[in-house]
C-alpha cells in the first residue's frame, strides 16, 4: 500500500464495491444508485484540488470518493461524484464552480433523488467552493459538509465567496466540518478563523491524530470512526422518516419567494454587460417531469396570463426547453440557469454574444430581480437535439416577435440563437 500515491490507497472504511449498489457514468459524474426504486435523498461528492504532478487517475476514480459514494447508497441514497477543473489548478476555480453547479442540477434532476433534499460534501481544496452555497442556501440544500478543507483563496487566484464570511447566515442550514488536528500549516489557520466565525451553526467531527487526507492514510480506528460520524450526520439531516410526535425527523426549510444562486466575484473587465432579447416562457413546474409524448399532436397547458401555444411531440429536449421556460416564467435564477451547460453560447438577435454562466448570470440576475421575464410561445417545433420556437417577448416598449434556436446535448442547452 505505501508504494501507492497518497490518491490510490484504500478508503478507510475498506472495499465497499458490490452488486448490490450500481454505478452509471453520466459525462463527468459518476452516479451511486441503492437497490431498490424508492425515490429519496441524494448527495454529491466534491473533490479538492489541485491534483499532484503525474496525475494518471481521476478522482472520481480514487477509492476514497468511490468509497463515499458506495457507503452513502448502501444506506439508500443516491450519490455523485465529479469530475472538475479544480484538479488542474486554482486558476481554474470559476470553471469548476460551474461545474460543480451543472452536477447538482444533473442529479437533482435524476428520476431517483428527491429534488427537495440534496447535500454538498466538500473535500480539501474544494472548499474554496463552498462559500457560495452557504451564502446562497437554496431551499432543497439540506446540508454542507466539509472535509479537511482548504478555505483561503491564495494569492493571485481569482477568490469566490469565503465560507468564514458567511458561515451561519442562514441558521437553518445544518454545516459539518471534520478537521485533522495534523492539518497543513498553511489550512490550519483559516479552519480556526472558519471554527470561530461558526460558532453554534457549526457541527465539528476531530480527528485529533489524523492527516490531510486521513480518509485514505491513516487506516485507524480514529479515522473509521471519524468518517463513519460524518456519513450518519449527513444521513440524518437527509431523513425524512416521522418520528414519534408524527412529525419528520429533517423537516424542510422554510419556503422563499424566489430561490436564490450562487453569486460570483468575477473580475472587473469580465462584467461587460450586452443587450438580450426576452427568452420564451412555458406552463411547466421546474422541478416536474415533462408529460409523456402523445401519439397526436397536443396543445400545451395554459401559459401564465398568455393564452397557449401548439407544440409537437415531446423529446428529452423539448423537455429541457420545458424546464428552462419554466424556471423564467416562475423567476427562479438557480433553476433557470441550471438547464444551461457550463459553457453554453447564446447569440442575441444584434449579433453580440453571452458564452457561459458567468455572463448568464450577471445579466439576467437584475432582469429576474425586476421581473422582466414575460414572453409567449407561439408555435413550436423539434427535430433531435433541436428545438425552434416562435415566441413574442413583451416589455416597457410594446411586443417582439423573434425565432428561437436551442440545441440540447445530455440534458442541458449548449446552444441558444435569437433572429428577430
Amino acid at each position: 500500500m505505501t508504494d501507492l500515491p497518497a490518491y490510490l490507497r484504500p478508503f478507510v472504511l475498506g472495499v465497499l464495491e458490490g452488486s448490490d449498489v450500481r454505478v452509471d457514468r453520466l459525462g463527468e459524474i459518476d452516479l451511486y444508485r441503492p437497490p431498490g426504486t424508492a425515490r429519496g435523498g441524494a448527495i454529491l461528492f466534491v473533490h479538492g484540488g489541485p491534483g499532484p504532478d503525474g496525475l494518471e487517475v481521476m478522482p472520481r476514480d480514487w477509492p476514497v470518493y468511490k468509497g463515499y459514494a458506495t457507503a452513502a447508497a448502501r444506506r439508500g441514497l443516491v450519490a455523485a461524484v465529479v469530475d472538475h477543473s479544480l484538479i488542474h489548478g486554482l486558476d481554474r476555480l470559476v470553471v469548476a464552480a460551474d461545474e460543480v453547479e451543472a452536477a447538482v442540477a444533473v442529479l437533482r434532476s435524476d428520476p431517483r433523488v428527491d429534488p427537495d433534499r440534496v447535500g454538498l460534501w466538500f473535500f480539501s481544496g474544494a472548499g474554496l467552493l463552498a462559500g457560495e452555497w452557504l451564502d446562497s442556501r437554496p431551499d432543497w440544500l439540506r446540508f454542507v459538509s466539509l472535509t479537511y478543507p482548504l478555505l483561503a483563496t491564495p494569492p493571485g487566484v481569482d477568490d469566490l465567496v469565503t465560507a468564514a464570511e458567511v458561515i451561519g447566515k442562514h441558521k437553518d442550514l445544518p454545516v459539518l466540518l471534520t478537521r485533522v488536528g495534523l492539518e497543513r500549516e498553511e489550512l490550519a489557520g483559516p479552519v480556526a478563523e472558519f471554527v470561530s466565525a461558526g460558532g453554534t451553526a457549526l457541527d465539528i467531527i476531530d480527528v485529533p491524530k489524523g492527516h490531510h487526507g486521513f480518509d485514505m492514510l491513516d487506516h485507524t480506528e480514529e479515522s473509521r470512526a471519524a468518517v463513519t460520524k460524518a456519513l450518519d450526520w449527513a444521513i440524518a439531516h437527509l431523513g425524512e422518516q416521522p418520528g414519534d410526535d408524527g412529525k419528520l425527523l429533517v423537516p424542510p426549510p422554510p419556503a422563499r419567494k424566489r430561490a436564490t444562486t450562487p453569486r460570483r466575484r468575477t473580475p472587473a473587465a469580465a462584467k461587460a454587460g450586452v443587450a438580450v432579447q426576452e427568452t420564451p416562457v412555458a406552463a411547466e413546474p421546474a422541478i416536474q417531469q415533462a408529460p409523456k409524448a402523445a401519439p397526436a399532436p397536443v396543445v400545451q397547458a395554459p401559459l401564465v396570463d398568455l393564452g397557449t401555444a401548439p407544440v409537437a411531440a415531446e423529446t428529452p429536449a423539448a423537455r429541457a426547453i420545458g424546464r428552462e421556460h419554466a424556471a423564467y416564467a416562475a423567476h427562479d435564477l438557480e433553476a433557470f440557469l441550471a438547464m444551461y451547460s457550463p459553457t453554453a453560447r447564446i447569440q442575441l438577435a444584434d449579433g453580440s454574444e453571452l458564452k457561459g454562466r458567468r455572463f448568464l448570470r450577471e445579466y439576467y440576475r437584475p432582469r429576474f430581480d425586476a421581473g422582466r421575464c414575460k414572453s409567449e410561445v407561439v408555435q413550436k417545433i423539434t427535430l433531435g437535439e433541436w428545438v425552434v420556437e416562435h415566441v413574442t417577448s413583451y416589455d416597457d416598449a410594446g411586443s417582439t416577435p423573434q425565432l428561437a434556436l436551442y440545441r440540447v446535448v445530455d440534458g442541458l442547452i449548449t446552444d441558444v440563437e435569437f433572429r428577430a
